[in-house]
């Protein structure tokens, strides 16, 4: 890491955040299997994670923005890797999560980084109520694009909406399953 700046806590920080600037570029690849010329990128996809996370949260007794949290950080270590899809995974020795995390969180200050790793970990672990809606919400969200892109033309996406529900696994993430696929992407103009 190169640094001009004498405040090495606030330019580790400037520097995480450029690298997370990579994710508002990084296109979500495995929509170019269903013929999608311009899926959405990774930051897209987090943002809409994390705002699920809160509200499943609410509904099932946890803490929305410690879910939110969760949820936020999830994809950051496509950074590092890219955004691999799932038919890819077979063939593709990766690091772990946490290991990543690791290494992009070292020139940050101890406290930011502690909390960023233990999200992470908190995440993968899955163990607790706000993970486990951090999880459904990343599903749910896929669900959701899937039912977007199929509204927009793309014919190729029902496996993203069969694989995403059948892994719902919170009461109000199976509720919202169902009423997403129910619901028009355009309903919220009607109301």
């Amino acid at each position: 890491m190169r640094v001009d700046a004498t405040d090495r806590d606030a330019a580790g920080v400037a520097v995480f955040a450029y690298e997370m600037g990579v994710l508002k570029r990084l296109r979500r690849a495995g929509w170019w299997h269903a013929g999608v010329r311009d899926p959405e990128s990774v930051a897209e996809h987090s943002l809409r994670v994390a705002q699920f996370a809160a509200l499943i949260a609410s509904e099932e007794g946890g803490d929305p923005a410690r879910a939110a949290y969760l949820g936020m950080w999830h994809d950051s270590q496509e950074t590092r890797i890219g955004d691999i899809p799932h038919t890819a995974r077979p063939y593709v020795d990766v690091a772990s999560n946490e290991r990543i995390t690791e290494d992009q969180v070292a020139v940050l200050p101890e406290a930011a980084a502690k909390s960023i790793r233990e999200a992470v970990s908190e995440y993968e672990a899955a163990e607790t109520i706000e993970a486990r809606c951090a999880k459904d919400a990343d599903r749910l969200e896929c669900l959701m694009q899937a039912v977007e892109y199929g509204e927009a033309g793309y014919k190729r996406i029902t496996g993203w909406i069969a694989s995403s529900r059948a892994r719902i696994q919170t009461d109000f993430g199976r509720r919202l399953a169902e009423a997403t696929l129910q619901t028009s992407p355009l309903a919220w103009r009607d109301r």
